[in-house]
Parts: structure tokens; C-alpha cells; sequence
């Protein structure tokens, strides 16, 4: 067994490589320019791009644990702001943005997943850096910094990453399936029943997200505070899972958040309650499919990230413009959610 400063341990290290991946990714979305169509189509398939190949880049790192996957992400996403400004077109350059993006993501989950221990929290803390490098990302981009720099940070990650795949493999030298202590999901439903199940929380929780009434979000600070609480959010829901049980964190968020997060419009202090309790069940629908998934835990990965892709979509077609008609969807879907959890979720042993 590892100590819990070791388990700890990669998921700091990929907190890191995170935060610079999305730096990178949101630094260069921010830079396209063009017209309506442009605009429109290249959040779109960038989502498609990042999010749907990272369930086959997680089933082909299972089988290739070896390969320095978070480097190569690094390599591909430094390489496509290098390029960004020799290129006619931005497509060539937004391809690589975004494998390179899947890449980074899933040597992440790979080394936090796999030397945890059965632990959710090293997973949560890597998941977590994203808020904090989009905010960044998108802040960089409104300014007239040349890219150049961003080519250094993602250089600055490297070691991060170099250590974290030393865990991993550490882990797979320990044990062939160092994913079996996730032991989350219900074991009398068929498999197949719990990975669409949790595919579909994923999706209606990434939804949801966006339609979250945030009226008092005027201001750059505002918007900053806003995604440090979904980074903090993030984190705590692995590191409470583990103190208090994966079901019981997993349901008290869900449904404490649906109070906050209908009467937060106006009141800032109220809605980032909301939202910090939202974004907890992240890494649990995550410990889900690594639960009946545990030889595969980059494929079960690039499954939350399909379910995040499906959820997002309908945002590029379909928005409520009304407060009341958000609030509505939020709780409908909020008890989606809650009844699904309630039925894939394995009842936590005694907490002692």
C-alpha cells in the first residue's frame, strides 16, 4: 500500500500539467478570428476533437502504458501555437491543439487512476486544474502577448510529467490491475446498464453547466472567482468521497446544490455555494466506470469525456434564454441525476 502523500502525490503532479494544458488550449481558441460561421464551428469542433478521441487514446494507452503520452500532448499543443500564426487556415493547427489536449488528459487520469489505490482524490485534484487554466487561458488571450511564451510553459511541465509517469508505471510494476480497489458501482446491475448510466450523469451534469443562472457574473474578478469555486469544487469532491463515501458525497452535493443554485442568480455568494457543491460529483461519476472498467482505466476516462461532449452539444444549437425555464431544466435534471446515482451507486461501508 502507498502512503497517502505518495497517492497524493500524481495527482498534484498532473494538477500542473493540467492547468498548463488548458492555458495552452484556451490561450489559442481565444485567438481565432473570423467570421459568424468561424466563430461558430470552431468551439464546436474543437469539443468534438478534445473530448470523442480520448476513449480511444485511453483503450490504446491501457495497452501501451509506456508510451510518454503526456509529453507527446505537450509536444502537439506547443507545436500547434508555434504553427498558429505561419498557417492560412486554423484547422491544421486546431487538430493538433486538440489530440494533443486528449493526450495530456488521459496520461493524467492514467497516473492518478492507477496509483491511487483506490483512492479518488489524487484524480480529483488533477481534474481540478482545468478551471483554473481555462480562466487563465481565456484571460491571456485578451491581451497582446505573443505566443512564444506558451511554448515555454508547456516546457515547464514536462518534469511533472516525467514524475507522474514513473508512478504509473511504479503502480503496473506493483500490481497488473492496480484499478480493482474501485469498487463503487453496484455489482448486481449488468456492466453495460452502469457505463451508459454514468455516460448519461456525465452529460446531463455538463449540460446543466451551462445553464446555471449566474446574473451577478459581470465583472472580471467575478468570473475568475467563479472558476476557482468549480477548481475547489473539483478537488473536494474526490477528497470528501474518500473521508465520507463515494454515495454519500456523491447524492448530499448533488441535492444540496439544487437550493443554491436556484436562487443564486443575483446573489453571487449563494450561486458559488451551488456551484462548488455541482462540480463534486465530477471525479465520482469517473470512480464509476473505472469501477466496472478497472482494467481500462483510460478507456473508462475517454467515456466521461464523450459524456461531456454529448452534454455540450446541444448548447451550440439550443440555449433557454429565461432564468425561470434554466431553473426548471436545472431541477428536472438534477433529479435525473439523483435517481440514477441512487440506482448504480453501491451503499458505502460503515464510516468508522
Amino acid at each position: 500500500m502507498k502512503t497517502k502523500t505518495t497517492q497524493i502525490r500524481s495527482g498534484l503532479l498532473y494538477f500542473y500539467v493540467h492547468f498548463v494544458t488548458e492555458v495552452l488550449c484556451f490561450f489559442l481558441l481565444g485567438r481565432y478570428t473570423g467570421d459568424g460561421v468561424t466563430l461558430w464551428l470552431i468551439p464546436l469542433a474543437y469539443d468534438m476533437l478534445a473530448f470523442v478521441p480520448q476513449s480511444l487514446i485511453g483503450a490504446i494507452h491501457d495497452r501501451f502504458g509506456k508510451l510518454p503520452l503526456g509529453m507527446i500532448g505537450l509536444g502537439m499543443m506547443a507545436g500547434a501555437i508555434g504553427l498558429f500564426p505561419l498557417l492560412r487556415t486554423p484547422w491544421l493547427s486546431l487538430v493538433l491543439l486538440c489530440i494533443g489536449n486528449g493526450c495530456t488528459h488521459v496520461a493524467g487520469a492514467e497516473a492518478t487512476l492507477r496509483a491511487s489505490d483506490g483512492s479518488l482524490s489524487p484524480a480529483a485534484i488533477f481534474v481540478s486544474g482545468g478551471s483554473f487554466g481555462v480562466i487563465t487561458g481565456r484571460l491571456l488571450s485578451k491581451t497582446a502577448m505573443p505566443g512564444w511564451p506558451l511554448t515555454v510553459l508547456a516546457l515547464t511541465a514536462v518534469p511533472f510529467c516525467l514524475l507522474a509517469r514513473e508512478d504509473r508505471l511504479d503502480a503496473d510494476r506493483r500490481s497488473a490491475h492496480p484499478c480493482t480497489a474501485f469498487r463503487y458501482h453496484d455489482p448486481k446491475l449488468p456492466p453495460a446498464v452502469i457505463v451508459l448510466l454514468s455516460v448519461m450523469i456525465v452529460a446531463v451534469r455538463g449540460y446543466m453547466g451551462y445553464g446555471i443562472p449566474t446574473s451577478w457574473n459581470k465583472t472580471t474578478a467575478q468570473t475568475v472567482l467563479l472558476f476557482v469555486t468549480m477548481g475547489v469544487g473539483k478537488a473536494a469532491g474526490g477528497i470528501l468521497a474518500d473521508r465520507f463515501g463515494v454515495r454519500r458525497t456523491a447524492m448530499a452535493s448533488a441535492a444540496l446544490a439544487l437550493p443554491f443554485l436556484l436562487c443564486g442568480d443575483r446573489v453571487m455568494l449563494v450561486s458559488l455555494v451551488g456551484v462548488m457543491l455541482f462540480s463534486m460529483t465530477m471525479s465520482i461519476t469517473l470512480a464509476l466506470l473505472v469501477s466496472v472498467l478497472p482494467g481500462a482505466p483510460g478507456l473508462a476516462f475517454g467515456l466521461t469525456t464523450i459524456g461531456l461532449f454529448l452534454g455540450t452539444v446541444p448548447i451550440f444549437f439550443f440555449k433557454f434564454t429565461s432564468v425561470a425555464a434554466n431553473c426548471t431544466v436545472i431541477a428536472v435534471l438534477t433529479a435525473v441525476c439523483l435517481a440514477a446515482m441512487h440506482f448504480v451507486l453501491r451503499r458505502d461501508r460503515p464510516h468508522a
